[in-house]
């Protein structure tokens, strides 16, 4: 019994120091107190932290918008470039020529949300100068301010709102090594002029454009009198005594169906010289249902003038149909049927034919390699091959 008291005792006094060393209820708000003071300054060393990062990043980012400023760059993520080109290899009759028929070169620019820059820039045949086959033209360049979500106006150096390809002819777009003949002779394609248009939808799937711009300037003499293509002015220093008028109406509401008609007239296509009247209707589809393609085009040229009806070209028209199979995404054939006649007011058989066949290879969607057979007949003849390359980005 004595050792077991003795025992609790010794427990019992080994106990006293640890209970004496707990703190007590003052010295615990003391403790929290201090610790309260200490996490209050590390939140507020903390904030100046992070003012002076914050700080750190507008100096750099206004240096950096200094230094775009100063290089005249503006928004870099504002301002885009692109580009396309074109390398042919024609052997028609033994005829051999190898050619960069073009190297384009796209800029355009965001002002705001509303209000947008478009330019174009082309080197046609490689190289140009005195003597040389190529030359350097402004293909477009123009400002466009949406006016509402449906309609938007177009100011500046514009392609002319008629046939398919003279708007869409990136080479990537199109079969074909050389672009038709028909939308050559007769829609002048590229065909650009400085004026002004309104785009507008006027419900789902129905688009129509109008636009008032300098005209043709066709010669009256020679070999190329009263040729369409012999007129295009490109707008250097281009006479605009009389000014041209082009509407155009478009249906897309069919998932794969583009149908448009386009009408053009201008008052004198002499600019002032002989008072000739002219108008342009031209009627295209444009089809696609799985694999399968098709394209038709008409276009043709009324022209009033004796002097015009002369040579016969009171009036020119032609027309062309494509159908093409697309095997997978990176290979399509096509075969392409075109006649045109820039002299249909002669009695004579003046018309020119002409049939494609081949195909085009697409290693990257925006990189084609083509091949087609030419099949020439009619007023002109003869036979070969092309070959091609393009590219857009």
């Amino acid at each position: 019994m004595k050792t077991k008291l003795s025992l609790i005792a010794a427990a019992l006094f080994a106990t006293l120091p640890a209970i004496a060393a707990e703190p007590t209820n003052q010295e615990l708000l003391e403790l929290l107190k201090k610790q309260q003071l200490e996490i209050e300054a590390l939140k507020q060393q903390a904030k100046k932290t992070d003012e002076k990062v914050e700080e750190t990043d507008s100096k750099i980012e206004s240096t950096a918008e200094a230094i775009e400023s100063s290089m005249g760059m503006g928004s870099a993520s504002k301002t885009h470039l692109g580009g396309y080109g074109e390398l042919h290899y024609n052997n028609i009759e033994d005829n051999e020529q190898v050619d960069f028929h073009r190297f384009v070169m796209f800029l355009d620019h965001e002002f705001t949300d509303k209000i947008r820059f478009y330019s174009e820039l082309e080197l046609e045949h490689s190289l140009s100068g005195d003597g040389e086959p190529g030359s350097v033209a402004l293909e477009q360049a123009f400002i466009e301010i949406d006016l509402t979500e449906s309609t938007r106006v177009q100011s500046g150096i514009l392609l002319t709102p008629v046939g398919i390809l003279n708007e869409t002819h990136e080479p990537n777009t199109f079969y074909g090594v050389e672009r038709n003949p028909i939308e050559k002779n007769i829609i002048p394609t590229t065909w650009r002029e400085a004026g002004v248009a309104i785009d507008t939808k006027f419900a789902a799937g129905f688009s129509g454009n109008f636009s008032v711009h300098s005209g043709l300037d066709v010669p009256t003499d020679g070999g190329n009198s009263y040729l369409i293509r012999s007129g295009r002015q490109k707008v250097a220093n281009a006479d605009a005594d009389s000014l041209a008028y082009t509407a155009r109406l478009k249906y897309t509401a069919i998932p794969g169906l583009e149908l448009s008609g386009s009408y053009q007239y201008q008052s004198d296509i002499t600019q002032g010289l002989l008072d000739t009247k002219a108008s342009l209707l031209s009627l295209h589809a444009i089809y696609n249902r799985g694999n399968f393609g098709l394209r038709a085009l008409y276009a043709g040229w009324q022209i009033d003038g004796a002097e015009a009806e002369l040579f016969g070209r009171d009036e020119q028209n032609g027309y062309y149909v494509e159908p093409s199979y697309r095997v997978n995404e990176k290979f399509g054939v096509f075969l392409r049927y075109g006649a045109w006649d820039n002299e249909a007011g002669l009695s004579l058989d003046s018309e020119k034919k002409q049939s494609n066949v081949g195909f085009n290879y697409w290693p990257h969607e925006n990189v084609v390699f083509k091949f087609d057979l030419e099949n020439r007949s009619g007023a002109q003849e003869g036979n070969g091959f092309n070959l091609g390359l393009g590219y857009q980005f």
